[in-house]
């Protein structure tokens, strides 16, 4: 009994401090440095949290140039023998990674004494570009300034950017890539009308489908080592990426070429900002590279993995109007009832983002983020015609309302009921019932 009591002791001192996923949030929220919205990060910002992150003592190296000579850096940290690389914002207008790489890393030096952080730099070596292409990220668009798209140019290296890329990995041979980007807000998981906060993919890296090689494996069971710290936050809204393997996109040559990688794609979740999602990564990151380290992967189920549902799309829009009366103001005698989809496009959280109609007609089986009951008001559009591909801006009117649709200054003569412009309602919201 006495050396059973020592043996307990003994493994409560051992575990005392593991992490858990909840540790990781709590961590970022009083320890990141990153304080604005990932898409109003530039390439100056970058370099300010960089400088942030030298003062700490972390190796920060510039590496390579972009097309307009704008320095890409890397960042490296710890001295063990496994070699993982993770890269960012490849595409510019993606940048959720970006500020949750900075912040693991600052997580990571300032706990330097903790003993789960001495484990994973005593296994680990790991090398981080964050931003590599701060050309776009600095334009906020998907390709680089010759209007290439990086993440297709593994083969003809026709960007400095790729050759970059493919150099970084050539000259150290990473064990294991880590591939960030975002998705589409609005990407859906399985049958279901909920987001995908977080897709994953464990690259294959070749044209047959080989399954359960090695690398693979493992990256299987880190993979279900993320879904299993995400699953306290944002159950419900994990997917996996679409698997179809294209030859010139980096994750899958990486594989190819014997690193095999992770793709990580981060969505949007209603109702929660761009910095949560940044957390989201964060607790990602830190719990693959600690089971990764500690060895407590090889615990996880690939088969967790196998069960994502995939992603899909078209199933969901940001605004959904029920049952509107819509007005063509070339036909005003003719009322269409139908409902009106619309979606907001990706821009810098800075600016107004556009909204475009989507979809029009019987949209019973498409949801939207929010839904409004319009079949009690006649709905205009505000500037032009309501067609797909126009603006989704409009006016409302009580159908109790006697209006001269040809008017010429309608808004000005006839004062609307409601206003719904630049993707919120400008008057009139508490009017109409949500569902």
């Amino acid at each position: 009994m006495k050396y059973a009591s020592l043996i307990i002791v003994f493994l409560f001192f051992i575990n005392a401090d593991a992490q858990t996923a909840k540790d990781f949030a709590a961590g970022w929220d009083k320890q990141h440095i990153t304080k604005m919205l990932p898409s109003n990060m530039r390439h100056a910002d970058l370099k300010t949290n960089l400088g942030e992150l030298k003062k700490l003592g972390l190796k920060i190296e510039e590496v390579g140039k972009s097309y307009a000579g704008r320095e890409i850096y890397q960042i490296e940290w710890g001295t063990g023998a496994t070699r993982v690389f993770m890269w960012s914002q490849m595409h510019g207008d993606e940048p959720t990674a970006t500020p949750a790489l900075i912040d693991m890393f600052a997580y990571l030096q300032k706990n330097a004494d903790k003993q789960w952080v001495k484990q994973i730099k005593k296994q680990l070596t790991i090398r981080a570009v964050p931003m590599l292409n701060p050309d776009g990220a600095e334009l906020f668009q998907r390709h680089n300034l010759q209007s290439i798209d990086i993440n297709r140019d593994a083969l003809n290296l026709q960007t400095p950017e790729a050759q970059l890329l493919k150099r970084l990995r050539d000259e150290w041979s990473p064990e294991i890539g880590f591939n960030l980007h975002n998705q589409q807000a609005l990407t859906t998981v399985g049958g279901t009308f909920n987001q995908a906060a977080i897709s994953f993919l464990v690259v294959r890296g070749n044209p047959e489908n080989k399954l359960y090689e090695a690398g693979h494996e493992r990256n299987r069971r880190l993979t279900a080592v993320m879904m299993s710290a995400l699953q306290n936050y944002i159950r419900g809204h994990l997917a996996r990426y679409v698997d179809d393997y294209t030859p010139t996109a980096f994750g899958d040559k990486f594989s190819d070429w014997g690193t095999p990688v992770i793709l990580i794609e981060t969505g949007a979740l209603h109702g929660k900002d761009e910095r949560f999602l940044v957390k989201m990564n964060f607790v990602a990151y830190l719990a693959a590279l600690t089971a990764l380290a500690d060895g407590n992967e090889k615990t996880f189920s690939p088969i967790n993995y196998d069960f994502l549902p995939n992603n899909t799309s078209g199933k969901l829009s940001n605004f959904i109007f029920r049952r509107a009366n819509i007005i063509d103001p070339a036909k005003p005698e003719e009322i269409l009832a139908a409902d009106i989809a619309v979606n907001t496009q990706r821009r810098r959280a800075a600016f107004p983002a556009p909204n475009y109609i989507y979809n029009i007609g019987d949209l019973s089986l498409k949801r939207g983020l929010e839904e409004y009951d319009a079949a009690d008001f006649y709905l205009i559009p505000r500037f032009e015609q309501v067609r797909v591909g126009a603006l989704g801006e409009f006016l409302f009117y009580k159908k109790s309302r006697s209006v001269d649709w040809t008017s010429k200054n309608l808004e000005k003569e006839f004062p609307p009921d409601a206003i719904f412009s630049t993707g919120k309602w400008i008057k009139g919201e508490k009017l109409f019932k949500k569902f």
